[in-house]
């Protein structure tokens, strides 16, 4: 019995509650604002969103994390991998060493085995 995509995937998800933008890297598509994301891992992000960016859009990923005392977003390079009727994937293409090492961080303080994270780290291209 095959398994549906959700159970296929490879890399570690954690729930993950923070705004977004996107912001598409051609054309004239007005960016989209995402007050709550579902879930994040080092390949992507699902975001809730009204408005969509067609599949194969790509696009700039502002994560915006707050503190008690500063401000701080992760920009990252993507592209729309999926839509569905709540929002959309983006999967991630490239980003810089400081965004990967926060985005490192928040997965090992949330997914509960870090080990696995090190692992999909080391098994990446």
């Amino acid at each position: 019995m095959k398994g549906n995509a959700r159970d296929n995937r490879r890399n570690v998800r954690v729930p993950f509650r923070r705004s977004v933008v996107l912001r598409a890297l051609e054309g004239e598509l007005e960016p989209i604002e995402s007050d709550r994301t579902r879930d994040i891992s080092l390949r992507g992000v699902y975001c809730y969103c009204d408005r969509r960016f067609p599949v194969g859009t790509a696009c700039e990923v502002e994560l915006r994390l707050s503190g008690t005392s500063s401000e701080l977003s992760l920009r990252i390079e993507g592209e729309v991998a999926r839509v569905d009727e709540e929002g959309l994937a983006v999967a991630f293409r490239g980003m810089d060493l400081d965004s990967l090492f926060h985005l490192k961080n928040i997965l090992y303080y949330n997914t509960g085995r870090p080990e696995l994270i090190d692992e999909e780290l080391a098994a990446s291209p």
